[in-house]
């Protein structure tokens, strides 16, 4: 028997466990950076497999190195913890027990995929040339737990830098279920926000001209924004801004002090990106002077873009096509407008990032997309995310380690 042969022979072998494990964390979803009940799971589920373990301090992260039977470099292998703040609408027998939090991303498979691979890794720790990094990590939705535990010294937990580092998301409604996908260089955008508040003088609905009104301000930067998108930047390099937030005044008849907006702003460069950061501010100033107002923009940095070596994207494509077929494996055209912390792992060290089919429906498209209140993934995926992890991480030892 090969050694391609013995992993997945093996990863199929722990299918009902895994799903045991997934289940156990769909029913408990944790939100944000402190994920102590999913840390606790997480290190009894590797208990016993003489792992060096770990944990964060700022955050309830788990580092994991497995250390390989014969000399060489370290990789990483990645998985987010956290779930959102949704209530579920999915009607699973195994519910989120939790109200108002959900695993609605997918975390759950994520955190069990890799356990499953720290196992199926260590039972095979003899042909490993190098060692293995284990990142569960927390806070990847909106928290930067990335950066958290790249701050804790994730990448060099082996000793010395890991040589590259991979990670994988699965996706309810992008991809037919079981199919891997990814693209080198952008993968996702970055994501920022765009905080605006705008400050006029109040007053009587019936006397404009008397008061500063902030609301029509605020409005119409709302449409200057996406003028300043199709008009300042290249459809080839494209920004995209949308304001999910906007507040202002009491009474139809009060014109108020204030008004404000909130936007989430996504772009595919940095070149784009910093333009951006300050094209947007200039514009909120400019039009509130105009109209005699005072305004307060704000652009915040949230996670760069996601840029897979090139390189390490077609080394992680060959090994998902000659794993499970041609017919498994998609090249991905476009990038994705989401974005993911897994980014500043990449801006450190080369590596990749890839993609899951992951619905239960045979016609995805028709599935709930991630994030959803009823979004749902199939357990199916679980072997098949567990032996990805381990084939790229003893594939890319053996990589490194010839390189020298």
């Amino acid at each position: 028997m090969t050694r391609s042969e013995a992993l997945r022979e093996d990863a199929r072998a722990m299918q009902d466990e895994l799903v045991e494990l997934r289940h156990q964390l769909h029913r408990h979803p944790e939100v944000g950076l402190q994920l102590p009940w999913t840390q606790e799971t997480v290190i009894g589920a590797l208990d016993g497999l003489g792992l060096e373990v770990s944990t964060g301090t700022a955050l309830t992260s788990v580092t994991a190195v497995l250390r390989g039977g014969r000399p060489g470099p370290a990789v990483l292998l990645r998985g987010d913890m956290d779930a959102l703040p949704v209530q579920e609408e999915t009607g699973l027998d195994f519910t989120s027990e939790v109200d108002g939090a959900m695993h609605a991303c997918g975390h759950d498979l994520h955190t069990a995929m890799l356990v499953g691979a720290a196992r199926l890794l260590h039972a095979h720790r003899a042909e490993l040339a190098g060692d293995v990094v284990f990142m569960f990590q927390p806070g990847e939705e909106g928290w930067d737990g990335a950066g958290r535990m790249l701050d804790e010294g994730v990448l060099d937990a082996a000793g010395a830098r890991v040589s590259s580092a991979y990670g994988m998301h699965v996706m309810s409604a992008m991809s037919p279920r079981g199919q891997f996908t990814t693209r080198p260089g952008t993968l996702m955008a970055a994501s920022d926000e765009l905080r605006v508040t705008v400050r006029g003088s109040g007053g009587h609905g019936s006397a404009p001209h008397l008061a500063k009104d902030p609301i029509v301000v605020a409005a119409q930067l709302v449409g200057d924004l996406q003028t300043l998108v199709t008009r300042r930047f290249d459809v080839f390099d494209p920004v995209v801004v949308t304001v999910g937030s906007f507040h202002a005044g009491t009474k139809r008849n009060i014109i108020p002090d204030e008004a404000t907006f909130q936007a989430t702003v996504r772009s595919f460069s940095a070149e784009a990106r910093d333009r951006m950061r300050a094209e947007s501010v200039r514009l909120c100033e400019s039009v509130a002077a105009g109209y005699g107002l005072e305004v307060d923009a704000q652009y915040l940095d949230e996670y760069p873009v996601t840029v897979n070596d090139a390189e390490h994207a077609a080394f992680a494509a060959s090994v998902a096509a000659e794993v499970f077929g041609d017919e498994r494996y998609a090249p991905k055209v476009f990038p994705q407008s989401g974005s993911e912390d897994f980014s500043r792992v990449l801006e450190e060290v080369p590596g990749c990032y890839l993609f899951l089919g992951a619905s239960p429906d045979e016609d995805y498209t028709a599935s709930p997309n991630n994030h959803s209140p009823r979004a749902q993934f199939s357990d199916e995926v679980l072997s098949d995310g567990v032996l990805l992890h381990a084939e790229l991480a003893v594939r890319a030892l053996d990589r490194d380690a010839a390189a020298g």
